[in-house]
């Protein structure tokens, strides 16, 4: 079956950008002599078949959808495929809502797929010798969809999580969802209403396979750089507003009758961990002489890399572990508050109402979910990770590497800072440290 790839984007928005992508450039050394066109087919069935991790067999499997054609069949199982027969046809697809044109040639065989997979209103219409034979506009109330609901990361996949309900709720769809099975328990807890399913058929209406991503290339509605990460799912699916939190409800009791704090001090990559030398530790004294147990409740009590070992605070008790998310929910919400970096757990909190002290000087304030308790020194160089001419999870420091000011964002965050942060939490949601108490 020969596949033909088409873009939403401009072309020449893609074509601009090449130099600065890796597989365009893979792609051009492995065969030099590649039209434009060429390579652009080359680099969508790459983007299409790798980076949005869509169930091996779906660039071939059957479509389900009958136009009433023969051999013209349509679905929305990746992005937009439409199975084309021989014959002299023309095809026009565009946005129904604003009239834009994505395509509009002959076509003759094979399969035509969109190389973008976030929402669109597509609009398809089909001729043959110049004569309609078939339109339909993308409408998915009442109709099958699902979610592939995954990720290696915790942060991005939780900024994405309440979207799946509101997602059903606005397009009034039979919504299913296939998560992997680290997220499959909280997605159950906190949306017991949507349904949870083991595996991606292709027998559906539309499929969508929503993934962030940090690019020159225009795959995406956003580079997330560019926007509040709790807003792109939005974005992605088709929900123009911030959704409401859900109410979590506990599924064990605490782990202990006393007031205590958890902290998370590791991340993906070390370079977004709290960097000042001995900080950990002069925060969990303060916090233990508050009276407070402090639970460490990181994956590993140590971790290497960039250059940098982060482990667990010496004083912290030792809550580490491969422990399920939907555990570690149940800690944090009972937990008094949660001190942690611009990571997934601070999001996991986030998700379950605990309070959130946010260490993160790496990003802008907005980049993150809301918390009034985010401490980060700007008067050093910081928020790099939200400048679209660089990229901080590439490249280590992008603008001080291998001088001493290099993570400055990270390392000139004092204890006395994140402390202040800490009394404005619990003056403002009326808490009282245990050693207060008797006062």
């Amino acid at each position: 079956m020969k596949l033909h790839f088409f873009s939403v984007g401009n072309i020449e928005d893609y074509r601009n950008n090449y130099s600065c992508y890796k597989v365009a450039n893979d792609i051009l050394k492995e065969t030099p002599s590649l039209t434009k066109e060429e390579l652009d087919q080359k680099i969508f069935f790459n983007h299409v078949s790798t980076v949005t991790e869509a169930p091996k067999g779906i660039l071939e499997s059957r479509i389900w959808g009958d136009t009433g054609f023969p051999g013209l069949r349509l679905d929305f199982n990746l992005g937009l495929r439409l199975d084309i027969p021989e014959g002299n046809f023309r095809v026009k697809i565009s946005d129904f809502d604003s009239g834009q044109i994505f395509f509009d040639k002959y076509i003759s065989g094979g399969r035509l797929i969109s190389a973008e997979q976030y929402f669109v209103r597509w609009h398809v219409e089909v001729f043959l010798d110049n004569e309609k034979i078939f339109t339909h506009t993308f409408n998915l109330e009442g109709q099958p969809v699902a979610i592939r609901f995954r990720s290696p990361l915790l942060g991005d996949p939780l900024a994405l999580l309440p979207y799946l309900r509101e997602f059903q709720k606005v397009h009034r769809c039979n919504l299913s969802v296939c998560p992997d099975n680290n997220f499959r328990e909280l997605i159950a807890q906190l949306y017991p209403d949507i349904n949870l399913i083991d595996e991606i058929t292709f027998k559906t209406y539309a499929t969508y396979y929503p993934c962030m991503l940090i690019s020159p290339m225009p795959f995406t509605l956003a580079d997330y750089r560019k926007m509040a990460l709790n807003r792109i799912g939005g974005r992605l699916l088709g929900v123009d507003y911030l959704p409401p939190k859900t109410t979590f409800k506990p599924t064990a009791p605490p782990v202990t009758g006393e007031p205590y704090v958890c902290i998370g001090v590791q991340s993906s990559v070390n370079r977004k961990c709290w960097l000042y030398p001995g900080g950990w530790d002069i925060v969990v004294d303060y916090l233990k002489s508050l009276g407070y147990r402090v639970f460490c409740i990181d994956k590993s009590a140590k971790q290497k890399n960039d250059g940098f070992t982060i482990c667990k605070p010496e004083d912290a008790e030792d809550f580490t572990g491969n422990h399920s998310l939907l555990e570690r929910a149940n800690m944090l919400y009972y937990a008094d508050f949660f001190i942690g970096l611009g990571s997934g757990l601070s999001w996991l909190a986030d998700a379950v109402n605990c309070p959130v002290v946010m260490i993160c000087g790496f990003s802008q304030d907005w980049a993150e979910f809301y918390t009034p308790y985010r401490v980060a020194n700007r008067k050093v160089c910081n928020g790099c990770f939200n400048d679209i001419r660089t990229s901080f999870v590439v490249n280590f420091c992008p603008y001080h590497k291998d001088t001493p000011r290099a993570l400055e964002c990270q390392k000139k965050i004092s204890p006395r800072m994140v402390i202040n942060a800490i009394e404005r939490l619990i003056v403002d949601k009326n808490l009282t440290p245990p050693a207060l108490k008797n006062f």
